[in-house]
């Protein structure tokens, strides 16, 4: 097909999300190299990404623009050129987070360098979605969101708490602090750890370089913040079968996780190569078979559109600073981690993306469970 064809037919099918190229409107595409047509036609949303990155196009709203192509149902109907083909059915015959391969995910992410994290998060430095109830400022709505936590499981001082992928700590230090818990927490990422135990020293929390799968101790409740997506639907049973072999009968697991509306066995191209290595948003469906006959669930509290301004922050926060790690990334990683804060601020803008808090017992709680918000 010829260019102009291209640019025709991309024209035609954005134009379904009133999306223009070279439009006046902010979420609108402009356009500076021509070959954007066909690497985004035969490369679907890995081409829309790095074509970015490679200063092809530009958007003054890249968080709307993402947003009205997801609302439009784009994504959904993008086409994928054949190497995506592939990685789509190699994802359902292999396991993509085996220990070793878990170790080399969570590295390529969260061993970039703590300074970037340090000016791009809240002061605790929490890499979740915050919940900005009653929040005007990125770290009242962290901790808003810790306190959440806390509350739901009903903590109280002296209780053991097991944090599995526990960051750089911030929940182990807000639970020791603020609720007076012994906290245990498990990561796979070496800089975090590190940096993780400077900020807990001389509070009762134990951060250990340890596999989830090898923790096998008992406590009275169990949670998870940003973890399930990096298990792997593969692994989500014995995620599950894990914290139920380390709760006590009459604890609580409290599970915070990014959620799909549908099933997928295959990461998106884009993430998957630039920011999350073989990470995997679960559906619900995936997650309640996960646990079936293991847990009871007392309750799903569903803040997705809450990650909205949380990435709007990070951006921000990233923006800002920039000038001061400039020279230790470059051009096209700024280009990159833009696209990734911004596009994903629009998923959840559109409600394709959620962030699911599930609240689990082993048994059932007699008499119920009193939903807190």
């Amino acid at each position: 097909m010829s260019t102009s064809g291209l640019r025709q037919n991309v024209t035609d099918i954005l134009a379904t999300a009133d999306i223009k190229i070279n439009g006046p409107d902010p979420w609108d595409l402009q356009v500076h190299d021509e070959r954007f047509f066909k690497r985004l036609l035969s490369e679907g949303t890995l081409g829309l990404g790095e074509s970015y990155m490679d200063g092809w196009w530009d958007c003054a709203s890249i968080d709307e623009f993402v947003n009205k192509a997801f609302r439009a149902d784009l994504y959904r109907q993008a086409r994928f050129g054949w190497r995506t083909k592939l990685e789509v059915l190699l994802a359902k015959v292999t396991n993509l987070q085996t220990r070793r391969k878990a170790v080399d995910n969570i590295q390529r992410h969260y061993d970039i360098g703590n300074q970037l994290y340090q000016l791009m998060l809240d002061k605790r430095m929490t890499y979740t979605c915050a919940y900005w109830e009653n929040a005007t400022t990125l770290d009242q709505a962290q901790e808003n969101k810790m306190d959440l936590i806390c509350r739901k499981i009903g903590l109280q001082a002296g209780q053991r708490v097991l944090d599995i992928g526990c960051g750089w700590g911030s929940f182990a230090k807000f639970a020791a602090e603020k609720y007076g818990a012994v906290v245990v927490g498990v990561t796979i990422s070496q800089k975090q750890l590190e940096l993780g135990r400077e900020m807990c020293q001389g509070l009762p929390v134990e951060l250990r370089f340890q596999d989830y799968r090898d923790v096998n101790e008992k406590f009275d409740h169990i949670v998870s913040i940003g973890m399930a997506e990096a298990v792997g639907y593969r692994n989500l049973r014995t995620y599950m079968q894990v914290a139920n072999r380390c709760l006590h009968d009459n604890g609580f697991f409290l599970l915070h996780t990014i959620g799909l509306n549908f099933s997928r066995t295959s990461p998106d191209p884009f993430i998957d190569k630039y920011i999350f290595p073989n990470c995997l948003i679960p559906s619900l469906k995936q997650m309640s078979g996960a646990m079936e006959k293991l847990f009871v669930v007392e309750d799903l509290h569903n803040f997705g559109p809450y990650y909205d301004p949380t990435l709007l922050a990070w951006f921000r926060n990233f923006d800002q600073n920039w000038d001061k790690i400039q020279g230790e990334y470059g051009e096209r990683f700024y280009r990159m981690w833009k696209y990734y804060l911004l596009s994903s601020a629009g998923s959840f803008r559109s409600r394709n993306n959620q962030l699911w808090q599930i609240v689990l017992s082993k048994k059932g709680m007699p008499g119920g469970y009193q939903s807190i918000r």
